[in-house]
């Protein structure tokens, strides 16, 4: 049997109930999903309920990925003076300035076995195993470091839209609204958040905080294709 670390048996407890599925929670997650859309006038004198961005930070850490390696990292920014900065990286897109915060997702470059071996590091802490019981999943985790650098920087810099999506569909649900973007200057934005020497670079931005009454495109029909052209059942 394996041991379970205390700190995290509440978590596994929680994990273990079972899982809303009746109509009316699926009324409430289509329902969201209507409601939101690409914000492009904050309104900047609303903030974010407390509570609500707790769980939505926590809801980014708990974000799936690719053999659970998370080679990323999520940069909340707040402070008026480096969001002026950011702005001028952005084409001066006023939502980096006029929502309540804005998150920077940025992906791991170079990932190599020291990532491979903190994440092993981290599973083995939290299921109280062995490293040398994780050995297959090290394997597994090491496939990627043995592609070219190149393929790896591709496939790590896919990573954070998954938790792009995730964060946006968990904003909704909060009410909370949100703009993805990727209208800016990445290496500015390394450079001004300091992620080049973090070995990290910018890939996704989402402004976060309260649609202004005077945006207009929150009036407007979503526009989508017909399911029955976007999805395939075979």
């Amino acid at each position: 049997m394996i041991a379970v670390n205390p700190e995290h048996a509440e978590t596994l407890a929680t994990k273990a109930e079972s899982l809303p599925s009746s109509p009316s929670e699926a009324k409430q997650l289509l329902a969201a999903l209507h409601w939101r859309y690409a914000v492009k006038k904050f309104d900047p004198t609303r903030g974010i309920d407390a509570e609500k961005w707790d769980a939505l930070e926590e809801a980014l850490t708990l974000t799936a990925s690719g053999i659970g390696l998370q080679p990323w990292k999520f940069i909340v920014v707040k402070d008026p003076e480096v969001r002026a900065r950011l702005r001028e990286a952005s084409y001066n897109q006023p939502q980096i300035v006029d929502a309540d915060r804005i998150v920077v997702f940025a992906a791991r470059k170079g990932y190599d076995a020291s990532d491979v071996d903190r994440f092993i590091d981290r599973v083995a802490e939290v299921r109280g195993q062995t490293r040398e019981s994780l050995e297959g999943l090290r394997n597994a985790a090491m496939s990627v470091t043995l592609r070219p650098e190149a393929a790896r920087d591709t496939w790590t810099s896919r990573q954070p839209y998954i938790a792009l999506g995730n964060f946006l569909t968990s904003a909704a649900l909060l009410g909370v609204d949100a703009c993805p973007m990727e209208g800016f200057e990445p290496p500015k934005y390394d450079e001004i958040l300091g992620l080049t020497g973090l070995g990290y670079t910018a890939v996704a931005v989402a402004a976060v905080g309260h649609r202004s009454e005077e945006d207009r495109y929150g009036q407007l029909a979503k526009v989508r294709f017909p399911r029955n052209e976007l999805i395939l059942h075979v």
